[in-house]
């Protein structure tokens, strides 16, 4: 590469809307000029989780507002825009769509290359584009509409070791916040109610441990806490305030068994074949959860693996790594057309057999 490379990303998958300037210097690691994302969180709250119209409608009015702020924010005119990057799949397809028709335009209109990017890729390559991060390694995908191992090879090529059949953990986080009537995002509503609980107190069940492989399930698990929260209301007539915070601290203790034992299964998969720098990363809004991390932590420890994760807004959903993924394609000369189409399924992994369900934040892939 004798130039810097300045690509405009586009991320518009679920309820967040995003844009983002990524520069890739002659020498050195890619910066992130601007990071800009419009959440919804507010315009879903009424109904328990995201709305598919309601989300189409909503990135339809922010995504040239968030491109706006982003080259504002960065100093970047579009003519100065080498790429645009563009989230093509998978999703919920309204939002999607909106995206890669806005990408399109703009490509047309400047005359440069439009790449249409795996929305999973993003998250995988994030910690190249945080850590530089050599190939390979495993990647924990662990967010509210997501649960995948993963090893990366290379910018296009990855293996799925396994994930949830059903309900990922963000969204089983999600729905135990409503059944315990907390707020939303569920996920850091029930770890701060897990911290004054016993997570002994309740015994729920580890789903899948019984099995061999590294697939996983939460949709039990949350049927557990429902069964167990109607008990104590039935012989109490309610919920006390220490109840609902056990009920909490034995869920996530669950996740967190969980998690720790198929990351193990992964480990011994990928280490099978000595890898030279062996390395775990994991990202997700789910890696948030200090319970989580922190086990996760000493299953690395424990198998002389290094463990990274990228800060938390390039954990959750951004426009960033999109612009990341799609620079990784574009100097490896794999650009798209106005041909290019939004895909609500899109597997990583080509040669995985599909994952069963669909979660809240969209079509499992």
């Amino acid at each position: 590469m004798d130039r810097p490379l300045t690509i405009l990303g586009i991320e518009s998958s679920c309820d967040d809307t995003a844009a983002a300037i990524l520069r890739q210097p002659v020498e050195g690691p890619a910066e992130i000029l601007a990071s800009v994302v419009y959440g919804q969180t507010d315009l879903h709250a009424p109904y328990g989780g995201v709305v598919p119209e309601i989300a189409a409608r909503a990135h339809a009015e922010k995504i040239d507002l968030s491109i706006e702020e982003a080259l504002v924010t960065s100093g970047v005119t579009l003519k100065e825009v080498d790429a645009i990057a563009v989230t093509s799949g998978p999703g919920l397809i309204g939002g999607v769509i909106s995206g890669v028709m806005c990408a399109k335009g703009l490509s047309a209109s400047l005359g440069v290359p439009v790449i249409g990017v795996n929305h999973l890729a993003g998250h995988a390559l994030t910690p190249r584009l945080t850590d530089q991060v050599a190939f390979p390694y495993l990647m924990l995908l662990v967010s509210g509409g997501h649960c995948q191992f993963l090893i990366a090879h290379s910018a296009e090529k990855f293996t799925r070791l396994g994930g949830t059949i059903d309900d990922a953990p963000g969204e089983a986080f999600d729905k135990t916040a409503r059944l315990l009537g907390l707020p939303q995002p569920g996920g850091p509503a029930v770890q701060a109610e897990a911290t004054k609980g016993d997570p002994k107190r309740f015994r729920f069940p580890r789903p899948l441990l019984d099995r061999p492989g590294c697939d996983m399930s939460f949709s039990g698990l949350k049927t557990a806490l429902l069964r167990q929260r109607d008990a104590l209301i039935a012989e109490q007539g309610g919920l006390t305030l220490q109840d609902r915070a056990d009920l909490c601290a034995g869920f996530q203790a669950a996740v967190v068994d969980v998690l720790a034992e198929k990351t193990r299964r992964a480990l011994a998969l990928y280490l099978a074949d000595a890898p030279s720098e062996p390395l775990l990363a994991v990202a997700g809004g789910v890696a948030a959860n200090t319970a989580i991390r922190a086990a996760l932590e000493t299953v690395c420890a424990q198998n002389n693996v290094t463990f990274t994760a990228p800060p938390l807004a390039l954990c959750t959903d951004n426009a960033a790594m999109i612009a990341y993924a799609g620079l990784e394609k574009y100097v490896a000369g794999q650009i798209d057309d106005m041909s290019l189409a939004a895909r609500p399924r899109w597997p990583l992994d080509q040669t995985a057999p599909a994952l069963l369900g669909s979660g809240k934040k969209g079509a499992k892939a």
